[in-house]
């Protein structure tokens, strides 16, 4: 059994510990507040403008490609990923959950696929396991704006039309609510065009301007547009996710403080036990001895 000292040393550490977690579950549900505000505010609109994206894309009757970015490739021989992890840890399975399924769809794809990493999490873990980062991004501001996600977008647009890659997905965490997020692999480039669409149906809207002339100015913002989303979302999901490990990791401790608060009692009343015990057997072998020399 370890000492009473010993038992007392580690209760004061593990209480040291609980009182950081508890600290840090308070600052990350503050920032998750502010980053689950963020996301909601502007998730619809997001939603909104990509549906209206991919409907004017999909024009009935039309016989050519209305715009670069919405060329649907026959052969896929590259494709690019966008992958959003967090810069920090101690956030629970956030940012094993996005690599998982990042991962998943590097090896189910079957061709060469190019990374561009937001965080320091999916950088460091797609080096190390000999992945082709063309560009990484760390030390983005926890409340991120559009002037953060140009110069991704840029990369993403200018790999897609020159060529160099045929496809262009994002792999971010959807944020669900603060127990549950879900990774998602989405498809950015090229635009999607709603099935009902191709088959013909639905109604047929005018356009002033064209199409082309609408699509070339809008295409690139909205397209900037999802990523901001994909990393709003991905904040308020690390957050979530951190407070709630941190809540778990206090809790936890709290347990193992009680646990340690018994086996210290216990080994306090071994103690006195044992004293007891000596004065006890030392006044009998005292009494003996007297009883001897009468």
């Amino acid at each position: 059994m370890a000492t009473l000292r010993a038992i007392q040393r580690r209760i004061k550490s593990v209480r040291n510990i609980s009182q950081v977690t508890r600290a840090m579950e308070m600052v990350a549900a503050s920032k998750m507040r502010r980053a689950q505000n963020a996301t909601l505010a502007s998730r619809a609109y997001a939603e909104k403008s990509w549906e209206v994206l991919r409907y004017v894309a999909a024009q009935p009757g039309r016989s050519k490609v209305l715009h670069p970015l919405l060329e649907q490739r026959e052969q896929i021989n590259n494709i690019l990923l966008i992958l959003i992890t967090s810069d920090r840890g101690l956030c629970g399975a956030f940012n094993v959950n996005i690599l998982r399924a990042a991962f998943d769809f590097i090896k189910q794809a079957d061709k060469p696929v190019k990374l561009v990493t937001i965080g320091r999490r999916g950088r460091d873990i797609a080096m190390r396991a000999g992945k082709d980062v063309i560009a990484e991004f760390t030390g983005l501001s926890e409340k991120p704006s559009m002037l953060d996600i140009g110069p991704i977008a840029k990369i993403a647009i200018q790999e897609f039309l020159a060529g160099r890659v045929d496809q262009v997905e994002i792999a971010y965490t959807d944020f669900v609510n603060v127990i549950v997020q879900k990774p998602q692999v989405k498809q950015l480039l090229p635009i999607e065009t709603p099935k009902e669409r191709n088959e013909g149906g639905g109604a047929v809207y005018l356009y002033e301007p064209s199409p082309e002339v609408i699509l070339d100015s809008i295409l690139p913002r909205f397209t900037e547009l999802q990523i901001y989303q994909a990393l709003l979302e991905s904040v308020a999901s690390e957050h979530s996710a951190r407070m709630v490990a941190m809540r778990n990791a206090t809790e936890n401790a709290h347990e193992l403080i009680d646990s340690l608060t018994l086996v210290m009692n216990k080994a306090r009343q071994w103690n006195i036990t044992r004293e007891m015990l000596d004065i006890v057997g030392g006044a009998e072998s005292l009494r003996q001895t007297l009883a001897a020399k009468q």
